[in-house]
């Protein structure tokens, strides 16, 4: 029975030779695009977390806003009378450009503007308002292949289809081997693909100037995504070089996270996710503090965990102890470990740490290694990101720290950095007051570290009995191992806060956990609240 979309659609395709063959290729298009468009969302969704931070609410707010514009794009195919296979080609020819380019505009866009995220948000919308564009008119198209009930269930299958093996792929291949620098290019090659595909299926159809027209955009199209896929590393290089002061000489973005070490004149600098984790200028005064107190408190340190710690700087002053036999370290990111252990910046730091024949590593999740592991240790030491976001959030939880208490013998040492107790008050409070929840006896560290300010760290004592933790502190003595900056008189300055000065009460925060997140809102929040 004719109808307007049949009718308008026909026009392409006058020659009764066209069947199935015809249909199937456009549903083989609309899975490849299917693949294209789940893997643009988790693009843009990357983008966002790197240049924003909160990957919880940039997912959420990318992944919402890219179906909102899907659903406008839907709308709007509405609109389209005629020549909709046409339109459907210059849908994909868009898509390629706005693809590709994603990275690159965000990387240039963070190097001259304060607003990059309008940028990723514009492109999150324009992409989303195409993609929606996508699936209207290739169910118009194959109206003329096939009837209505199985023409909607075939085409919406292969969109689906294609888009858990974009989710497979971006997981698996795309961002741990070829990141935000190539992953773009793989979608805008796709999109290319289809459209040169079904330009060449409605060739002998075309119009002479359609073919002019179509073939010149096709041509230019390609030439730029070419010359995009060539000059992308230098472009992305240089977009990264502008969010450092110093010089970039390392940068790797991997499964989990982006790596960058920086160089001015003889020192470095370490950042994760555009956040410093250390410098050589100073980062003694962040691992003396992390490591000395906990290790000289516990009564003969055999068995130490370290979580998080993969740039081996922990594990070297650890090795300061000959009462250890075994390090186990913990570090997600297989990434990191392997800098640890094969940038010559990183090696001469830690001494080549990784490689002692104490230390074993597993790149695994912290939790899930606490939960599954059957080992008992003598101190643990967490060395973890800062909770910026809901997952890294779990690891500061009442639950978790549950869980390394459990695996602690008695008398065992506990200690984890937790940010700032001036600039973040609330978020280190509550992480003591988290880790004393879990049923450890607490003391309160801090010291000023030149490159990144005033540092605190939270130290627990698994102990049957009631003791005093910052008294026993205050008493330690350094003499029987080597450190650079850390003595007695440091402890008792490392010990001692002074007067609150924003008159926060530890009964002011909640206790972190699992099914009451509260302490990365804490943290993003800061001492904002109280200025």
């Amino acid at each position: 029975m004719p109808s307007t979309q049949s009718s308008s659609t026909s026009s392409n395709f006058p020659s009764p030779s066209v069947n199935r063959s015809k249909s199937r290729i456009l549903k083989i298009s609309l899975f490849a695009t299917g693949l294209a468009g789940i893997v643009a969302e988790y693009v843009l969704s990357t983008l966002a977390t790197y240049f924003l931070g909160d990957s919880v609410f940039q997912w959420t707010m990318i992944v919402s806003l890219m179906l909102f514009s899907m659903g406008l794009g839907s709308r709007l195919s509405s609109f389209f009378q005629k020549d909709l296979l046409q339109k459907f080609i210059l849908v994909e020819f868009t898509l390629s450009i706005l693809c590709g380019f994603s990275a690159l505009l965000a990387y240039l866009a963070s190097g001259y503007t304060l607003y990059t995220g309008l940028i990723i948000y514009g492109l999150c919308m324009s992409i989303g308002l195409l993609i929606g564009l996508e699936i209207p008119l290739v169910i118009r198209v194959n109206d003329t292949f096939e009837s209505l009930r199985i023409n909607v269930a075939s085409v919406m299958e292969k969109d689906y289809f294609g888009s858990l093996l974009g989710g497979i792929f971006f997981a698996f291949v795309g961002l741990p081997y070829l990141g935000l620098t190539y992953t773009p290019f793989v979608l805008a090659f796709v999109n290319f693909t289809v459209a040169i595909v079904l330009l060449l299926m409605l060739w002998q159809y075309l119009s002479a100037f359609n073919r002019k027209l179509l073939g010149s955009i096709g041509g230019a199209v390609g030439a730029v995504l070419l010359s995009g896929l060539i000059f992308a590393k230098p472009i992305i290089l240089f977009g990264e070089q502008q969010r450092y002061r110093d010089k970039v000489v390392f940068e790797q973005q991997s499964r989990y996270q982006k790596i960058v070490l920086t160089q001015w004149k003889n020192d470095y600098w370490l950042y994760i996710n555009g956040n410093q984790q250390l410098s050589t200028v100073d980062e003694v005064l962040y691992h003396e503090p992390l490591v000395h107190p906990a290790m000289t408190l516990a009564p003969n340190p055999k068995q130490v965990l370290v979580l998080g710690g993969g740039d081996g700087c922990a594990v070297r002053e650890i090795l300061k102890y000959p009462s250890v036999e075994d390090i186990t370290l913990v570090d997600l990111d297989p990434a990191m470990t392997d800098l640890g252990k094969e940038n010559s910046v990183l090696l001469n730091l830690n001494d080549s740490a990784l490689y002692h024949p104490k230390v074993s590593i597993y790149n695994q999740d912290a939790y899930t290694f606490l939960e599954q592991t059957s080992q008992y240790f003598d101190v643990v030491i967490i060395d973890l990101p800062d909770p910026k976001s809901v997952d890294l959030n779990r690891l500061y939880t009442e639950e978790f720290y549950r869980l390394a208490y459990r695996h602690l013998r008695e008398r065992g040492v506990f200690i984890t950095q937790a940010g700032s107790p001036y600039f973040a008050t609330r978020a280190f409070r509550c992480i003591d007051k988290t880790v004393a929840a879990a049923g450890f006896q607490t003391a309160r560290l801090h010291n000023q570290i030149v490159t990144m300010g005033e540092w605190g760290w939270i130290l627990g004592v698994k102990s049957s009995t009631t003791v005093n933790v910052k008294s026993q502190l205050q008493q330690l003595t350094f003499n029987h191992v080597s450190t650079q900056w850390l003595n007695q008189e440091a402890m008792q300055m490392m010990t001692t806060f002074g007067k609150n000065i924003y008159g926060l009460p530890l009964d002011s925060v909640e206790v972190n956990q699992i099914h009451n997140p509260v302490l990365y809102q804490y943290y993003l929040k800061g001492n904002w609240d109280w200025y």
